[in-house]
């Protein structure tokens, strides 16, 4: 089942790149008892997005584009992101 705040990621991020593959991976559970878990079972993500907007970027200008499209989850309503960035072809 998938909770409310990885839904909005999915909009979210659907909305800024229209990639043409995107998964959004729960990592919460792996991080029970650890440092951020929060209980809510939405504590850390994994973001795999593959889109035509990122190319010619560096991995660094991608991963600050997913961080932007996501507003005030990244670091603030979620405590670990990981960001795999792709284009088409990478």
């Amino acid at each position: 089942m998938t909770g409310p705040i990885a839904l909005e990621i999915t909009t979210l991020l659907t909305s800024a790149f229209s990639p043409i593959a995107l998964d959004v991976i729960n990592d919460s559970a792996q991080h029970h008892g650890h440092a951020g878990h929060d209980g809510s079972g939405e504590s850390h993500f994994t973001v795999e997005i593959t889109s035509a907007a990122f190319a010619g970027q560096s991995r660094l200008q991608r991963q600050r584009m997913v961080i932007a499209a996501l507003g005030d989850i990244a670091g603030q309503r979620v405590h670990a992101l990981a960001i795999r960035a792709r284009a088409p072809g990478d």
